[in-house]
């Protein structure tokens, strides 16, 4: 019990110095200023999809690059713009999202292959190309559970909950 409680503060430990490390050297701060899903941030996405790729990689006891997959995870949507606001530009905002979010990630840090493909691939399979490398996959699956869980949050309720229930004939 003592050995996965440390191993769980050494994770946060490192994610908290991480996101200070992007913070600083980079725009990652930007990202608290643009709503990704119903009220959260980019910013707070991130952070969770990160929190979450970490908690997959323990629980499926793979062996991953922990640095490359918070980093990756972290930087998964640097696109930096308000994809809600009325632009012709941000029509196809889910198709293209990667590709922005990778060459901005280029443009402020230094990023391995894992680190890119991990970008660049987190839209799968709306963007049709597979992960190439397991840290990729944990990341594009952690990124989906945290999206569906932050569109349907509001619905999980009071009234709003009742009436989706009563909807769905529960």
């Amino acid at each position: 019990m003592e050995k996965k409680q440390n191993s769980r503060v050494r994770g946060q430990r490192l994610l908290k110095s991480m996101i200070q490390r992007l913070e600083q050297q980079g725009r990652l701060g930007q990202e608290k200023n643009y709503i990704q899903h119903g009220s959260t941030t980019v910013f707070a996405h991130s952070v969770r999809v990160a929190s979450l790729s970490l908690k997959l990689a323990k629980r499926l006891r793979l062996q991953v690059d922990n640095k490359a997959l918070l980093r990756g995870a972290l930087l998964h949507d640097y696109f930096l713009y308000d994809w809600h606001e009325k632009d012709r530009s941000h029509r196809l905002h889910g198709l293209f999202h990667a590709k922005t979010a990778l060459r901005n990630a280029k443009k402020d840090f230094h990023l391995n292959k894992l680190e890119e493909n991990i970008i660049a691939r987190h839209m799968f399979p709306l963007n049709p190309i597979f992960p190439r490398y397991k840290e990729a996959w944990i990341v594009c699956l952690a990124d989906k559970y945290c999206a569906a869980e932050e569109i349907i949050r509001p619905f999980l309720s009071g009234r709003r909950l009742r009436n989706l229930l009563k909807y769905l004939h529960v």
